[in-house]
C-alpha cells in the first residue's frame, strides 16, 4: 500500500513511519496540514494515518474536507484524545478506525490490514488464487503447504492484485505504490518484478494487458 502518514511529533511519527515500512508498506510522512494537502493533490494513497492536532490546524477539519470533496480513501485516526467524544467526532467525521496514543506498533499493523481488507471488498485475510492460499495479513503464500517466499517489494505488487482481483493496474499505480516521493525509479523496474513473482508463483498468475497494465490470472473470473 501506499500510506500517507500525518504525524507532527518526531519520535511517534519516525517510529510508525518505520514501521509501516517494515510491513512492505510505502510511506511518505507530512508533519502539517498543508503538506497533508499537496500529497492528497499528487498521490492517490491507500490509507492514510491521521493525528488530531497539527501544527497548522486540527486532523479532522482536514478529514472532513476530504470526505466533503468526495475523497474516500481509508482513514486512521492516532491520537492522544481518549474521550468517548472525541472518538465519536473522529467516526463521524469519516475516519474508519481510531487508534489511542500510546499505541502498540504491531496493533496498528493489524488495523492497516483490516482497514485495507475492508476496502477491497473482502475482510477474509485468506484468498484461494488457483493453487495458491494467500493469507494476506500473515504476507505468507502456499503451494500445497509449501510456503514461497516474495521480497518486500514483489509483495507490495501482488498485493495489489490480490486485493482488486479484477482490476487492470497500470505500471504507474504500481510504480506509486512501491515509491515515495524521493526515490529514483528506474523505467523497468515494474516489468522486472512482475517477471520474479511469475518465476516464483507461475507465468499465469499475472496477466500482461498490452499498453495498458496487467491484471491477476489463474483462478479469477
Amino acid at each position: 500500500m501506499r500510506v500517507l502518514l500525518v504525524e507532527d511529533d518526531p519520535i511517534l511519527g519516525g517510529a510508525v513511519r518505520d514501521q509501516v515500512a517494515a510491513d512492505a508498506h510505502t510511506v511518505d510522512w507530512a508533519t502539517h496540514l498543508q503538506q497533508a494537502r499537496d500529497c492528497v493533490g499528487t498521490v492517490k494513497y491507500d490509507l492514510i494515518l491521521l493525528d488530531l492536532v497539527l501544527p497548522d490546524g486540527r486532523g479532522l477539519d482536514f478529514l472532513k474536507t476530504l470526505r466533503t470533496g468526495g475523497n474516500r480513501t481509508p482513514v486512521i485516526i492516532l491520537t492522544a484524545r481518549d474521550q468517548i467524544t472525541d472518538r465519536i467526532a473522529g467516526l463521524n467525521g469519516g475516519a474508519d478506525d481510531y487508534l489511542v496514543k500510546p499505541f502498540d506498533l504491531s496493533e496498528l499493523s493489524a488495523r492497516m490490514g483490516a482497514v485495507a481488507r475492508r476496502y477491497s471488498g473482502n475482510p477474509n485475510p485468506l484468498v484461494e488464487i488457483g493453487d495458491l492460499t494467500v493469507d494476506l495479513a500473515a504476507r505468507t503464500i502456499l503451494r500445497g503447504g509449501t510456503p514461497i517466499a516474495l521480497t518486500s517489494r514483489e509483495w507490495v505488487i501482488f498485493e495489489a492484485f490480490v486485493q482488486r482481483p479484477r482490476a487492470l493496474i497500470s505500471k504507474s499505480q504500481m510504480e506509486e505504490r512501491l515509491y515515495s516521493f524521493d526515490a529514483d525509479v528506474e523505467s523497468n523496474t515494474i516489468e522486472v518484478y512482475v517477471g520474479r513473482i511469475r518465476k516464483k508463483l507461475g507465468h499465469d498468475v499475472i496477466v500482461t494487458e498490452r499498453g495498458m497494465g496487467y491484471r491477476l490470472g489463474r483462478g479469477q473470473a
